[in-house]
């Protein structure tokens, strides 16, 4: 934790940034399911990883690209930087990159390392809404990158 004047906020150490991934294939869209310490729960994500937390001067779409296959088993043959975005500017100074991936090959399982525990789910883009629905009532939190695919039934 942070504090600037009277404004308290949560920033990692070093800056660390993060890359996510939007990795649509075939009018599906491959999302993340795993426990989150901070919320004490499950929560329902766009695979996700840490920029440079394996290798120094790693690029966001390299990150994406590393932590896809790690997580969800799937190999990109193209990615694309989508921009840099801050999830809650109130009260986190975290930075992330969503990156496009195209191409998708299924080439693992997935799951993560070890202690990740990640569930893959592979969702109809026309049954997001539905599924999200689903995940919530089970208990399941939802991470708010998840409006980028509710954007459209929201609007």
């Amino acid at each position: 934790m942070k504090k600037r004047g009277r404004w308290e906020y949560v920033g990692r150490v070093g800056g660390v940034q993060a890359a996510v991934v939007l990795a649509i294939d075939d009018g599906d869209v491959i999302l993340v399911e795993q426990y989150r310490v901070p919320l004490g729960r499950r929560c329902l994500e766009l695979p996700a990883g840490l920029v440079g937390d394996e290798e120094a001067g790693e690029s966001a779409e390299a990150s994406a690209v590393r932590e896809l296959k790690e997580e969800t088993g799937y190999r990109a043959d193209r990615v694309t930087s989508l921009g840099a975005f801050y999830a809650s500017p109130g009260m986190v100074s975290e930075c992330f990159t969503l990156v496009r991936a195209e191409g998708l090959t299924k080439v693992g399982d997935g799951g993560g390392t070890a202690d990740e525990d990640i569930t893959v789910h592979r969702v109809p883009l026309t049954g997001i809404a539905d599924f999200i629905a689903e995940r919530r009532a089970a208990g399941v939190a939802i991470d708010v990158k998840l409006l980028t695919l509710l954007g459209p039934s929201l609007l």
